[in-house]
């Protein structure tokens, strides 16, 4: 007699070999949030024993921006072609060496030289591990899940690298170099052995696009090099960067629609939410590293907090790793990632709004209930938002997406410190004031309220397209 199975089908499980690559891939995001992190805790500490001043400290950071949101896109495409395992890994062991360079260096051009190659390999080890991520697990549950997991340690990177940058920098500053490279070489040593590896897929005939290799990375590095230049005030160089990376940005352009296998197909844009996404993860970023820079400034600078106490601060919003798996994929389930993700938009918002009460005397608990939204805030939007990006592309694009995604939130990022710190009386932080900092806190909380109204019209349309498909 044949039994009938009643009621809802099982969720499938990953195999232990796929969570051991989701461990993996999730270390090397943590990694990669983890160092930027820790150095916005530790850059004084560097500048005071490199003997950096005040005016060229920033380059520790903004040296990693520029190779990071320069060649993400270059990373992307890369991945696709050549094999995202051997993209991969070899991006992976890039940051591993020139982290260690970092922690050894003894003069501020080599440290700066460092960061700028670390920032080139996690250019290419990023998008590469977003796109095993997607490739292993298929679309669906199980992707939902991988993907909450991966942004929820992702976005953990960030919010738990202060409080980790604060005690190694108690030890030795050179030690927020050393403890990278001894997590990724274990990452490195496992993902040998864990990743499989894939056919490329680089076209034999019309072979590599070279012309919109350098262009797109030139207006990538000259962009992101204009907006530092705009945050310190040098206006005139800001003008002729920016305007020399629209000039490569058109020129990257006319390039692609002539080029027989281009970097970026232009009408990938134009498909799923690609675009919505990324212009969402854009705002969503530059908010948070905005809200983030002024309150770190605030609690150091105004209220003389120590940096370990700045970073135990920031602690509470590491609850996000515990969030994200536990409840996004069952609200994803039942919402989808659009819906989820804009709700995580709603709730930085809110979170940044708190902000602008801010009086001269807070202590901790009146910064908590605004800490915690933000926890909340990456818990719901890190993993749908990427989910969403790839949702309706061919597998074979999604080392590109990954590419424009993390070069949104890394321009996004770039963006955010430069208008919070032009708006912070023009970059001169020292002599800043509460007035100061209240308004400058206007700038995460307006580019979190345009990321709700992005958030909502993709949702919009994306429940207009399956209302029509059915």
């Amino acid at each position: 007699m044949t039994t009938i199975r009643t009621g809802p089908r099982p969720e499938p499980r990953m195999a232990a070999r796929a969570w051991g690559v989701l461990l993996v891939l999730c270390g090397a995001l943590f990694l990669e949030g983890i160092d930027i992190a820790m150095l916005n805790v530790a850059v004084p500490a560097i500048a005071d024993d490199l003997d950096l001043s005040t005016g060229s400290a920033h380059w520790i950071i903004s040296a990693y921006a520029l190779g990071y949101g320069g060649f993400m896109l270059l990373g992307g495409r890369s991945a696709d072609l050549f094999g995202r395992r051997r993209v991969f890994l070899v991006g992976l062991a890039v940051f591993v060496a020139f982290s260690g360079l970092g922690g050894l260096a003894d003069s501020g051009w080599l440290l700066v030289t460092a960061r700028f190659a670390t920032g080139v390999a996690a250019g290419f080890m990023t998008p590469a591990g977003f796109s095993i991520v997607t490739s292993t697990f298929a679309e669906g549950p199980l992707r939902n899940r991988a993907l909450a997991i991966y942004g929820a340690v992702g976005a953990g990177g960030f919010t738990l690298g202060m409080v980790a940058g604060g005690l190694l920098t108690t030890v030795s500053w050179r030690w927020v170099f050393f403890a990278p490279v001894v997590l990724g070489t274990l990452l490195l040593v496992a993902g040998r052995r864990l990743i499989r590896a894939d056919v490329p897929r680089l076209p034999s005939s019309a072979g590599f696009d070279v012309i919109g290799a350098v262009t797109v990375t030139g207006a990538m590095v000259a962009t992101v090099f204009g907006l530092v230049s705009l945050g310190e005030g040098h206006s005139r160089t800001a003008l002729v960067t920016l305007v020399a990376a629209a000039l490569l940005l058109v020129g990257f352009v006319l390039g692609e629609r002539r080029s027989p296998a281009p970097l970026v197909r232009l009408d990938i844009l134009r498909q799923g939410m690609l675009l919505s996404s990324s212009t969402a993860g854009l705002l969503f970023m530059g908010a948070f590293f905005g809200f983030q820079l002024l309150i770190t400034l605030y609690l150091q600078d105004l209220r003389g907090w120590s940096p370990l106490e700045t970073g135990l601060t920031f602690a509470v919003m590491g609850a996000d790793m515990v969030l994200a798996p536990l409840f996004t994929p069952l609200l994803v389930a039942r919402f989808g990632n659009a819906a989820v993700m804009t709700a995580g938009f709603a709730a930085a918002a809110a979170a940044f709004a708190l902000t602008l009460r801010l009086k001269a005397d807070w202590t901790y608990v009146d910064l908590l209930p605004t800490l915690l939204l933000v926890a909340v805030a990456f818990a719901l939007t890190y993993g749908p938002l990427t989910a969403a990006a790839t949702d309706g592309l061919d597998e074979s694009e999604h080392g590109v997406a990954g590419g424009i995604v993390y070069t949104a939130f890394q321009f996004g990022a770039a963006l955010g410190l430069s208008a919070a710190t032009i708006v912070l009386v023009g970059g001169d932080t020292a002599d800043a004031t509460l007035g100061d900092y209240l308004r400058a806190l206007l700038v995460p909380t307006a580019a979190a309220a345009l990321a709700v109204l992005v958030g909502t019209v993709a949702w919009a349309r994306r429940r207009r397209w399956v209302a029509q498909r059915n």
